[in-house]
């Protein structure tokens, strides 16, 4: 189960091309400056099913997945079981919102297994003296989009290119 602020389809914010966005509750950082400070509270989201979450990800063939929230890395355990049915029942990218860092994900052995079933990481706390709305899925300079599979291969984080 996992505690959902909202679900987004057709969304063209969260990462490239058409997305399902699932929102969650539940974030630690409380970033100044959060676009989304609603989303802290774990109890202001409703609790959803993998299955249920998956009849909304597959009525759209063609949109990719976005986890964001909130902080997905804050329920990993949810997120990591919707990772993997969406790796099993269907063809998606998914990209992963989070304000922990790489560097701490990969420490972190259930936030590790979350991690380790996303394409692209987009880490980081949002930091309101670094905000700059000219960047590309993101909010603050310090954040970077990671390209999760090169980045475990290599032992280093390699930074995904964008065709936009």
């Amino acid at each position: 189960m996992i505690s959902v602020l909202d679900i987004i389809e057709d969304t063209m914010v969260d990462g490239p091309g058409f997305r399902t966005t699932i929102y969650c509750a539940g974030c630690p950082n409380a970033c100044s400056g959060c676009h989304n400070p609603q989303s802290w509270d774990i109890t202001a989201g409703h609790e959803m099913s993998t299955e249920d979450i998956m009849k909304i990800i597959k009525a759209d063939p063609y949109a990719n997945v976005t986890f964001s929230g909130g902080d997905p890395m804050f329920q990993p355990e949810g997120f990591a079981e919707l990772a993997e049915a969406i790796r099993k029942e269907t063809n998606k990218t998914i990209w992963c919102f989070s304000g922990f860092t790489y560097e701490h994900l990969i420490k972190d052995k259930r936030q590790r297994k979350l991690l380790e079933l996303v394409d692209v990481l987009v880490d980081g706390p949002f930091v309101k003296a670094l905000r700059d709305e000219d960047l590309v899925f993101r909010g603050s300079s310090n954040q970077r989009i990671i390209n999760v599979k090169k980045s475990l291969q290599e032992g280093k984080i390699v930074l995904q290119e964008l065709d936009i």
